[in-house]
């Protein structure tokens, strides 16, 4: 007699893609992102997909908020880096020395001026962020100046949104900033945006992001299918006739 069993498979389960950021273990699962790392924002697989992978081919630790996934309306979502992380991988580089960085608003006189840090008057308007990027093998520095027009978030309706709102100096010199480190390492930074860059502001794209690693929040368990139990068929011996032999 012949015995033959059938099993069921399981269903695989989710695998989470490992890599190491700053010499930390950062493990990311399609489900871990959506529901941690979206700042409540409903993404598609896809997009959750895109953001994992550019987290590991950057080397972005999410969970040390270096890394945000936002998304507006329909538009796809897009993997924003948080300053912090572009200030330590400048630091990084032997050959980063240093920065300075401000605004450029036009005084009461109708005169435009350039001023270190993010301070504006109230008789001033503020049209602009500047930054200037050293590097110790260069003769010459990396300059970035930036429009506030060309930033500025700004609601469905066109108004300027809250964040924007309170410290535009803030937030336009960030950009202008970020836009000079880029140019000074490309390679390092050159792939890599800050939300201000998006008119977003970084506050928004960490929110109900948590400051912790992974092990810390619990992964969904899969559901584990019923064993089947095997089925023994009895397969019938062959009968010949005797007109065949």
């Amino acid at each position: 007699m012949t015995t033959v069993k059938n099993t069921l498979q399981a269903r695989p389960q989710e695998k989470a893609v490992t890599y190491t950021a700053n010499g930390q273990s950062v493990s990311l699962s399609l489900s871990t992102v959506k529901r941690y790392l979206t700042g409540g924002a409903n993404i598609s697989d896809e997009e959750a997909v895109m953001f994992i992978n550019l987290c590991k081919y950057q080397r972005l630790n999410p969970w040390l908020r270096e890394a945000y996934c936002i998304k507006y309306g329909s538009k796809p979502a897009t993997l924003v880096t948080g300053k912090e992380a572009f200030m330590k991988r400048a630091d990084a580089q032997p050959s980063y020395d240093g920065f300075k960085a401000g605004v450029v608003v036009i005084d009461q006189e109708g005169e435009m001026k350039y001023r270190n840090g993010a301070l504006v008057l109230k008789d001033e308007s503020l049209v602009g962020g500047w930054a200037e990027v050293y590097r110790k093998d260069k003769a010459n520095s990396y300059r970035e100046e930036v429009m506030l027009d060309e930033y500025i978030g700004r609601k469905a309706d066109g108004s300027v949104n809250e964040q924007w709102t309170k410290r535009p100096a803030t937030m336009i010199r960030k950009v202008a900033l970020v836009q000079a480190l880029k140019e000074a390492f490309p390679e390092t930074l050159g792939a890599l945006h800050v939300a201000e860059e998006f008119g977003a502001v970084e506050e928004e794209a960490m929110q109900n992001v948590a400051p912790v690693i992974p092990e810390a929040q619990p992964e969904p368990q899969p559901q584990v299918q019923p064993q089947v139990k095997p089925v023994d068929v009895e397969v019938a011996e062959p009968v010949y006739s005797d007109s065949l032999i």
